[in-house]
């Protein structure tokens, strides 16, 4: 399959090198051309914008850090949209807003093209190890098309699924995993830096999902008390430390 994959950061980097593994053809992007060099050892192709890596692809992957990054990428100069072939689909593997997700979704409609929305649970080191967990929303076909790219990068593929279905895949697929171990070992050792995903992202993530909630009219309480956690860290100027850091902010609470 003809890819093009845009953003090669913690996350996207592993999983590009995956997807290439895996015997397709991928020409690649990011904003750091050094780390898109990383790759040309597995014959990747190095495009010198959005548009160049998705000019022909079949399947255009983003992992991006969020909406700004992803409308940048999209819909800035030289963006990857209009060089998108009709047909193609456009898998959107960053956590991002509702409210974009629907707006891309709209654009590609229109220019004859698909969006899968597929963000992934794990940190750098699942990506590492292609054991991301793959929650996929969009068109059945579409995605058909895309698992087996998706099952290169990842452990597994679960559709965006029914509230009927969605303690099994809480339940009995992630809490049922290193998540917990890991990040419990992170804190005991108070190792907090690299980053493997950064605290300022989490606020991020946080935000996105009180937005949403407050557009359906629901109430989140829990995740308005991590925000303000969140902010606590930023704050604190710990925005670049891992999230695990949560703790750290516990700790400095109660005079650590």
């Amino acid at each position: 399959m003809k890819v093009g994959f845009i953003g090669l950061g913690g996350m996207g980097l592993p999983m590009a090198r995956h997807v290439l593994q895996a015997g397709h053809t991928v020409t690649v992007y990011n904003r750091t051309r050094a780390r898109a060099d990383q790759l040309k050892h597995l014959n990747a192709g190095v495009a010198d914008s959005p548009a160049a890596a998705a000019q022909g692809a079949e399947v255009l992957i983003t992992m991006v850090g969020d909406d700004a990054a992803l409308e940048e990428i999209m819909l800035g100069e030289r963006g990857a949209l209009a060089a998108l072939p009709k047909g193609a689909i456009h898998v959107s593997m960053s956590t991002v807003s509702p409210g974009l997700s629907r707006w891309l979704a709209e654009r590609h409609g229109a220019a004859g093209q698909t969006l899968v929305a597929a963000p992934v649970f794990g940190r750098p080191d699942a990506a590492e190890a292609g054991k991301l967990w793959i929650v996929a929303a969009g068109p059945g076909d579409a995605i058909e098309r895309c698992r087996p790219l998706l099952e290169a990068m990842g452990q597994g593929v679960m559709y965006a699924v029914p509230p009927a279905e969605l303690l099994d895949v809480v339940n009995g697929r992630l809490f049922r995993s290193p998540i917990y171990e890991n990040y419990g070992k992170l804190i005991a050792e108070e190792r907090y830096e690299p980053a493997g995903f950064k605290l300022r992202y989490g606020l991020k993530d946080v935000r996105l999902a009180l937005e949403a909630a407050d557009e359906a009219t629901v109430p989140m309480p829990l995740a308005s008390l991590m925000r303000d956690r969140y902010l606590s860290a930023v704050a604190r100027g710990w925005g670049d430390a891992d999230w695990a850091a949560l703790a750290r902010v516990a700790a400095a609470d109660a005079g650590l």
